[in-house]
């Protein structure tokens, strides 16, 4: 008995021990694959708000369906590339094409860009003019601007006396809306005219790149104005606007200013001040475009990644009363962002007439 009770003992610990190391391998099977189906979220986020050299419209059978957008580059080493970028968006982990990759989003320096491999090894940026999302949706805006504008323009200038149809009237409110609501009241009214025209295409076209941005499928969705280099060139154009158009009276009241003379001689601290403005209202116009728009996108991209995040910590159940949630609060903020579509153009228009409007005022005489 004693004997049969040694090997009963054994057996149950024999099958203890398998039991034990079968469930600990079938825990780690599955975190090894919780692991491959977590939502990388620094992809999904800024993969679809940043730039990039594709749209991904779709999968079929699990295949994606992409519009590849030419790729254009410059490498010291081999010249010009032009390619589709079906070649390096399709690339593998450690492939090339051409000796040409593309970053992904977790890297730290180039995040989502093209990146070259040297013979070497090294690995640098090249000098990149590739038609990206951004440069498709500047394109895809100027040309629905064009369309928009230039029909009623013909009709008012083949017979200004005509009675005006229903298009020509969407067309001339919108244009006095922020002619006679922005721009004449900031600026002197005999500089309207020479100033008129680059804030009604400034305010246009911040206006329709918004818009076209929350639309989510091709060929809009383009995070434009959502991107730092779009802001700073719209920043700088008035920049130039205001200080190198600006007339004598305004540098003479940044130069030597109105103020006690020892606030500007022998040390110049009202004018350097002032130079500085010169900087810092520009700064505040491109970084107050950019960081409201990108952050509208990005709140609605964390609500829709919120679905995915939680179905798979929670399951099924839970994920479907958050996808309800979810839903509801994409639609009021893509609501929201409509609204604030059109107050970032009035803002930054606004902001602009201001500055210019300040560098035409003349002097008392």
């Amino acid at each position: 008995m004693t004997n049969v009770f040694r090997y009963i003992l054994l057996l149950f610990l024999l099958t203890s021990v398998g039991t034990t190391t079968l469930r600990a391998e079938e825990a780690e099977r599955a975190e090894e694959a919780e692991e491959e189906e977590t939502l990388d979220m620094m992809s999904f986020i800024f993969g679809h708000t940043g730039d990039g050299y594709c749209f991904h419209l779709t999968e079929v059978k699990g295949e994606p369906v992409c519009v590849w957008l030419p790729v254009i580059v410059h490498s010291k080493e081999t010249g010009w590339h032009v390619f589709s970028s079906k070649h390096v968006c399709e690339l593998k982990e450690g492939e090339t094409y051409q000796g040409f990759y593309i970053a992904s989003m977790n890297d730290d320096r180039y995040p989502g860009k093209l990146l070259e491999v040297c013979p070497s090894g090294e690995v640098k940026r090249p000098f990149d003019l590739s038609f990206t999302r951004n440069a498709f949706g500047i394109f895809l805006v100027c040309g629905f601007m064009l369309a928009f504008f230039i029909p009623a323009a013909r009709k008012y200038k083949k017979d200004p006396m005509a009675t005006p149809t229903k298009y020509q009237g969407l067309v001339e409110w919108l244009t006095y809306m922020v002619l006679d609501g922005i721009i004449s009241p900031s600026i002197p009214k005999s500089k309207v005219p020479k100033f008129a025209p680059y804030l009604l295409t400034v305010f246009f076209f911040i206006f329709f790149c918004n818009l076209f941005g929350l639309i989510p499928f091709f060929p809009f969705g383009t995070n434009v104005t959502g991107n730092l280099s779009i802001t700073l060139v719209l920043a700088l154009c008035t920049y130039v606007a205001v200080n190198v158009l600006g007339n004598r009276h305004y540098w003479k009241d940044i130069l030597w200013p109105d103020v006690p003379l020892f606030l500007k001689f022998p040390i110049p601290l009202m004018p350097i001040i002032e130079l500085v403005s010169t900087l810092t209202k520009p700064f505040a116009l491109m970084i107050r475009l950019f960081a409201n728009i990108l952050a509208g996108h990005i709140v609605i991209m964390v609500l829709m990644a919120l679905i995915f995040v939680i179905g798979g910590m929670y399951g099924a159940g839970m994920g479907t009363a958050t996808s309800v949630i979810s839903i509801f609060m994409m639609v009021f903020m893509t609501a929201l962002e409509c609204l604030v579509a059109y107050i970032q153009a009035y803002v930054f228009t606004m902001l602009s007439s201001i500055f210019i409007g300040m560098a035409q005022e003349e002097g008392e005489s």
